[in-house]
């Protein structure tokens, strides 16, 4: 899937947020290193230069679209582009940081353990995943993709399984390599405002993988309209022109045993 940052950013304050507790959660006083591996356009990556001027801060990201935005934006900072499946840190870090990111990847048996060794001993590993995928902004996507013509072609895109895990199953994957384990949920309830806006906020991540299968501009907006009138149904608008969007996130602050 090529990525529009403009799509996305759309809704970046409610986006920003778990993003930025996550990282008011990570203990570390003067990192050295510092990965945050699926950086976007960088937002965070700033904030975290910025919060530790003596580290060196890498942004990794696979998207060559998302990294320019963040090299115009920031271009004293270091950038990478790389699958994170595939990355290895160039020294061991401090800090590895994801957020929204990791559940694009599959295997997180190998991918957890993979990344909880690159760091430091001592390192920590903070990582944030949405774990919305039972809710209908994602359920509707598979059920639009089975109900019209474009099936066949749409339906081998749909994931077998839910990308993200349980709570626990995370726990006892890192327990046998961390020296202490920070696990929790939280559900936002999001106020989004405009047309369709839980359809515009998918349309920045999952759903775009859908739209971008359909080569077929009629086809595609047809697509389009058949889920944004699913989730219009599942999501109404208030009577005040506000939807109420509630969306669950996985996180985690791994500390590497020593």
């Amino acid at each position: 899937m090529s990525w529009n940052p403009s799509q996305y950013l759309k809704f970046e304050q409610p986006r920003l947020r778990p993003a930025l507790e996550l990282l008011a959660r990570v203990s570390l006083d003067a990192p050295r290193t510092v990965y945050e591996t699926g950086c976007g356009a960088g937002q965070l990556s700033r904030l975290m230069a910025e919060r530790w001027p003596k580290a060196q801060v890498v942004g990794v990201d696979s998207s060559a679209a998302m990294l320019k935005q963040a090299g115009d934006t920031l271009p004293n900072l270091r950038w990478q582009q790389q699958d994170v499946a595939g990355w290895k840190a160039g020294t061991p870090a401090d800090l590895i940081y994801s957020n929204a990111a990791l559940h694009w990847l599959p295997d997180h048996s190998t991918l957890f353990t993979h990344l909880m060794r690159q760091l430091a001993p001592g390192g920590v590993l903070a990582v944030q995943m949405p774990r919305n995928f039972a809710a209908p902004s994602h359920t509707s996507i598979a059920d639009a993709v089975r109900a019209g013509p474009w099936r066949a072609r749409l339906e081998p895109l749909l994931r077998e399984k839910t990308p993200v895990e349980d709570p626990s199953w995370y726990f006892d994957l890192l327990s046998p390599l961390a020296q202490d384990i920070d696990l929790w949920e939280t559900e936002y309830h999001q106020v989004l405002t405009g047309v369709d806006p839980v359809k515009e906020w998918t349309k920045g991540t999952w759903l775009s993988t859908f739209l971008q299968a359909l080569d077929d501009p009629a086809e595609r907006d047809a697509f389009e309209r058949d889920y944004a009138a699913r989730v219009r149904i599942a999501y109404p608008m208030r009577a005040d022109g506000t939807t109420v969007f509630p969306f669950r996130r996985l996180f985690m602050v791994v500390r590497r045993a020593a």
